[in-house]
């Protein structure tokens, strides 16, 4: 029984090590930007690859175009952006969710672009950004030859 005491403290101590190592862990695989006690990434952003281009979409309700800025440079997609307020001196708000003030998201491409030919377009809300591969990075077909 004193045996089973004294280790009761260590077994609490295994848990929480146990803990904090699956917390590192996730913060390592990214799935802290889904953590509910980080920090929301905004705006959200869907990235991929149709072969020819990579193509990206980011949620920018209430933006219009000259909030918005698109960069690329050295293979790094940024986005820029700021949404003011119109507020009376006399508006006591109750509660204030929606994002106000600058953002910037910046990140790696997984292969090269032709920086002079990203298109972005804004509608209904959704940035859509068009970024043709370079001739480098574009897949190609190679024939086998019979030896």
């Amino acid at each position: 029984m004193f045996l089973a005491r004294r280790g009761f403290p260590m077994m609490r101590f295994d848990g929480f090590r146990n803990e904090m190592e699956r917390l590192f862990k996730d913060l390592q695989t990214g799935v802290a930007d889904r953590w509910p006690l980080g920090e929301p990434t905004f705006p959200a952003l869907n990235v991929w690859d149709d072969g020819e281009s990579l193509c990206a979409e980011a949620e920018v309700p209430g933006f219009q175009m000259k909030d918005l800025e698109v960069t690329v440079m050295n293979n790094q997609l940024t986005l820029k952006g700021r949404r003011s307020v119109d507020q009376d001196d006399n508006t006591a708000y109750h509660r204030r969710e929606r994002f106000t003030g600058e953002f910037i998201r910046t990140m790696t491409l997984p292969v090269e672009v032709n920086p002079d030919k990203v298109d972005a377009t804004l509608k209904d809300g959704v940035l859509t950004i068009l970024m043709p591969k370079t001739q480098a990075a574009l897949a190609r077909k190679i024939t086998v030859k019979q030896a």
